[in-house]
């Protein structure tokens, strides 16, 4: 007797909850939709507010290496920036670009087609009006927007610890024993010969040669202890991006006592984050 009163009590409250009517103001969704600018594909998470009018943050995610991994990276990447954004009437699209069987940089391909579908197709496909666009990537994600930056104009550009910097220093010390090895410098191994005896193909890959020309104003977070790999690099670059004459803001954020993530984890990586979008 008690089993056939918890089984009808459980029927009634499905039929209840069944019934009920779906809010027809209640227009807020977070989905996976594969969009298509130019005849490039990539998947993209898309969290989008209640609202219909809205401003656009296009993210990209850090190093996964393997493909069956960068939907995972890109909730988490959508995750961790909606973490810190101050507003909620923002609609964030988070990238999966591939990386498997790419050589860095290959993939810019993929990252531009969804920032040009955002820019161009959007509205139409999703049946909103899109205002400002803005740029935010962690890691390779970093490196990934400071390259469209020299490609595309938007509202601006937030890139945490962006790198590679410098694939030339990094997979020499690969070669020479000092740090595991990674595939991606395997891949450029395979292909170019080793940083030694070919370093140009590798430097032409490395951020270090996307510091001009930036189209739009652009906001760097540095975790001043991030790994030596990344913090070799850093100042070099940071003097080439300071240096570049035909570039739109440049504004530099150092983190003491924070490393690869400073952006995420050190509450002035949060505000000034904020402040940025804002004033633009």
């Amino acid at each position: 007797m008690r089993l056939l009163l918890i089984l009808s009590f459980f029927l009634t409250a499905l039929s209840v909850h069944s019934c009920k009517k779906p809010d027809p103001t209640d227009t807020a969704y977070r989905t996976v939709r594969k969009i298509t600018y130019n005849g490039v594909s990539v998947d993209v998470v898309i969290d989008k507010p209640q609202n219909d009018i809205v401003d656009v943050l296009v993210l990209y995610h850090g190093t996964v290496t393997f493909d069956n991994k960068i939907l995972e990276a890109a909730y988490n990447t959508l995750d961790g920036f909606k973490g810190i954004l101050n507003r909620t009437d923002m609609m964030l699209v988070s990238v999966a670009y591939p990386e498997e069987n790419l050589l860095i940089g290959d993939n810019i391909p993929y990252c531009e087609a969804a920032l040009l579908w955002v820019k161009n197709k959007a509205a139409q496909e999703l049946g909103i009006t899109v205002n400002k666009v803005f740029l935010a990537g962690h890691s390779q994600g970093g490196y990934i927007v400071t390259r469209l930056n020299t490609l595309h104009a938007t509202n601006g550009v937030i890139a945490n610890a962006p790198g590679p910097l410098n694939l030339v220093y990094r997979c020499q010390l690969e070669q020479t024993g000092q740090v595991p090895n990674s595939i991606a410098c395997g891949n450029l191994a395979s292909t170019y010969g080793t940083p030694t005896a070919n370093p140009n193909p590798y430097f032409l890959r490395s951020l270090l040669n996307f510091t001009t020309p930036f189209k739009s104003d652009i906001l760097f977070v540095q975790g001043l202890d991030d790994s030596d790999i990344q913090m070799y690099s850093w100042p070099t670059f940071k003097q080439a991006v300071n240096a570049c004459t035909d570039c739109r803001v440049r504004q530099f954020l150092e983190i003491p006592n924070a490393g690869h993530n400073s952006l995420f984890q050190a509450p002035i990586g949060k505000t000034e984050f904020n402040r940025f979008i804002q004033e633009r």
